[in-house]
C-alpha cells in the first residue's frame, strides 16, 4: 500500500480519526474513532465505502486519550499493511495570536499550545493529547497542527476588540471564533462548486452540536459569532450562546456557584438539552411532543436568525447562504425555519430541493439569495494542509 496522511480530531470524549492516500486526489482509506473514553471505550473503523472493518469495545481500566490515540497507532498500522504513515494533521481549536496556519509541531510549539488551554479549557488540552503520545511512540512522524482560530485571522482589530480596558486585548482577551477549518472548507468547495458566488458575500452557517455562522467575503472571514471562546454565539446543543454577564454574576452572587460550576453550565447544561430538558440532539426534539422540546427548537431558530442578520449588516449585504454540520446537512425544516425567518434578506427555498438535495443548492429560481447545502469536511482539508507542509 502506498504512503499516507493520517488525520486525528480529539474532543473531550472521543478521538475521530481519518487515513488519507497521499496523492493528489486525497482519497480516503479508513475513518474511524474510539468513543466513550473515561467510561466504555469503543473503537469503531469504517472503509472508503463505509464497510465496517472494526467494531470492538476496548479496556475502560486507565483508558485516556494517549492509549486510544496508542490504539488508533496499531490498528492503523495493521490496515495499511506494510504501507507507510508519513504525517499526522491534528486539528488544535486555538492557535491563539501566534499561530495563523498550520505549523509543524516541535515542542517548543507544544509548549505554545499548552499556554493556550485556559482560552479553550474544554477542547485544547484533548487536541494535545495525540500529539504528546504519538510524540513519545512515533516521533518520527512529522505532526502537523491545524488551527480553528486560523481562519478568522483576517478579520479586522476592530471585529475582534471588546470593549474592556486595553491592557485585556493586549493580553489576549479577544474575539477569536472558531469552526474555521470548516468554514475554510466550505469556501474552497463553494468555489469548486459555484466560483460566481464564491468571491461575494456569504455567511456560513455550521449547525451541529457546535453551532456558529461566520461571515465571508472574497473568501475571507469577516465576523462570526463566536467569540473568546466556543461557547459565545449561537444556541448550541449543551451550550448556552450569548448571554448577558450580569446573569453570571447573578449565579455566582445568590446560587453560589464558583468557576467550575458556572463552567459546567455553560458549556454542558445548557443550549437545547437545558431549555428543553429532554436532550440536546435536534433529532429527539423534532421527535418529542413536549411543548419544551418545541420552545427549544424555536429558540434555537430565532438565535440564528436574529445573528444572521448581525452578520448581514457586517457584509453590507448577503449573496449567498451556506448550510453544513449535522442539523444544517441533514435537518431540512431546521433551514426551512430559518430561511423563512430571514425573508427580509430575499431568501426563498425551493421545497422540493431543500428536502432531497445533500449537496447543492436549495434556493428557488425566485430566490435573491443563493442558498446551499454543503457537506463539511475537516479532516480532509487538515489532510490537505499535512500534505502541502510535507511537500
Amino acid at each position: 500500500m502506498s504512503n499516507s496522511i493520517a488525520v486525528i480530531n480529539a474532543g473531550s470524549s472521543s478521538v475521530k480519526f481519518a487515513i488519507y492516500q497521499a496523492t493528489k486526489d486525497e482519497r480516503c482509506l479508513f475513518r474511524g474513532q474510539v468513543e466513550g473514553i473515561g467510561v466504555v471505550p469503543r473503537l469503531k473503523i469504517a472503509d472508503d465505502k463505509g464497510g465496517v472493518v472494526e467494531d470492538r469495545t476496548l479496556a475502560a481500566q486507565g483508558f485516556d486519550h494517549g492509549a486510544a490515540t496508542r490504539e488508533i497507532i496499531e490498528t492503523g498500522r495493521a490496515l495499511l499493511k506494510g504501507g507507510s504513515v508519513i504525517g499526522i494533521g491534528h486539528r488544535v481549536v486555538h492557535g491563539g495570536l501566534g499561530y495563523a496556519a498550520p505549523v509543524r509541531v516541535t515542542e517548543t510549539v507544544l509548549d505554545d499550545l499548552a499556554k493556550l488551554e485556559p482560552l479553550a479549557p474544554l477542547h485544547q488540552p484533548h487536541n494535545l493529547a495525540p500529539i504528546r503520545a504519538i510524540m513519545m511512540a512515533a516521533p518520527q512522524i512529522p505532526q502537523i497542527a491545524c488551527f480553528d482560530t486560523a481562519f478568522h485571522r483576517t478579520q479586522s482589530n476592530l471585529t475582534q476588540t471588546f470593549a474592556l480596558p486595553r491592557r485585556f486585548s493586549e493580553e489576549g482577551v479577544r474575539r477569536y471564533g472558531f469552526h474555521g477549518l470548516s468554514y475554510e472548507f466550505l469556501a474552497s468547495r463553494l468555489k469548486e462548486l459555484a466560483p460566481e458566488l464564491a468571491n461575494g458575500r456569504i455567511v456560513f452557517a455550521h449547525l451541529g452540536n457546535g453551532a456558529s455562522l461566520c461571515a465571508v467575503k472574497d473568501g475571507r472571514s469577516v465576523a462570526s459569532t463566536m467569540g473568546f471562546t466556543a461557547v459565545d454565539g449561537l444556541m448550541m446543543g449543551t451550550r448556552c450562546g450569548a448571554v448577558d454577564p450580569g446573569v453570571i454574576l447573578y449565579m455566582m452572587q445568590h446560587h453560589g456557584m464558583d468557576a467550575a460550576a458556572i463552567e459546567d453550565l455553560i458549556y454542558k447544561q445548557s443550549g437545547l438539552l437545558g431549555v428543553s430538558g429532554i436532550s440536546s440532539d435536534m433529532r429527539a426534539l423534532r421527535t418529542s411532543p413536549d411543548p419544551a422540546a418545541k420552545e427549544a427548537i424555536a429558540l434555537f431558530v430565532y438565535r440564528i436568525v436574529r445573528e444572521l442578520g448581525s452578520l448581514v449588516a457586517a457584509l453590507g449585504g448577503i449573496d449567498g447562504l451556506v448550510f453544513s454540520a449535522g442539523i444544517g446537512e441533514r435537518d431540512a425544516l431546521t433551514r426551512a425555519e430559518i430561511v423563512e425567518g430571514s425573508r427580509w434578506t430575499g431568501a426563498i427555498l425551493d421545497s422540493a430541493r431543500n428536502e432531497h438535495t445533500r449537496e447543492g443548492l436549495i434556493s428557488g429560481d425566485n430566490s435573491s439569495v443563493a442558498v446551499w447545502v454543503i457537506p463539511t469536511d475537516e479532516e480532509r482539508l487538515i489532510a490537505r494542509h499535512t500534505a502541502a507542509m510535507l511537500r
